[in-house]
């Protein structure tokens, strides 16, 4: 019988962040989100440095690789412009009819989706909620709460993301704070 050998994994995931030596990050400011929120004056008026969220992925194959997963863990901070809350910036996947899961690690917030129809939903985020997007639905998440958002993301390496179609059209209803709460409006 042959030996065989145990390995340490080269990548952790520890509950919170991903540890290992292929781990890519990158950071989004506020200035990195003009034009998403629809209160232009209170967006220019605030510091557009400041950190809105974070990301750390891995890519064990190359994009665009069939058959391939990528996994990310995103840090989302708390706040708002104007009555919307700081959120992603929101995406379709170039590869259209491609799926991902979301699922909540630490923080509240919500996950609003839109399908090519411009209906648009959201369902509420937390320590262990667990999300499948389908193919054809665009996403982004908010923080609604006072703490960072932590959420983590598992997609096929073939999807690709189509940001430019949320820069260009927007999701057809925005998160707003309204009278305390977040609602779709």
């Amino acid at each position: 019988m042959e030996d065989k050998k145990i390995y340490l994994p080269e990548l952790i995931f520890n509950g919170k962040e991903l540890i290992g030596d292929h781990v890519e990050k990158s950071t989004r400011k506020l200035g990195d989100l003009r034009g998403i929120f629809e209160n232009g004056t209170a967006f220019e008026s605030m510091n557009l440095e400041q950190i809105a969220y974070h990301v750390s992925c891995t890519f064990p194959v190359q994009e665009g690789t069939s058959g391939g997963l990528f996994m990310g863990i995103t840090y989302l901070m708390p706040g708002k412009v104007g009555d919307e809350y700081f959120m992603t910036k929101g995406h379709f996947h170039s590869n259209i009819d491609r799926a991902e899961f979301y699922w909540g690690v630490e923080g509240e917030g919500m996950l609003i989706l839109m399908n090519e129809a411009r209906e648009v939903w959201a369902e509420r985020m937390y320590p262990g909620s667990l999300h499948y997007i389908p193919g054809g639905i665009a996403h982004r998440v908010a923080n609604v709460g006072n703490s960072m958002l932590i959420f983590a993301a598992s997609w096929p390496s073939d999807a690709g993301h189509n940001y430019e179609t949320i820069a260009k059209h927007g999701f057809a209803r925005r998160l707003k704070e309204v009278n305390g709460k977040p609602k779709l409006v």
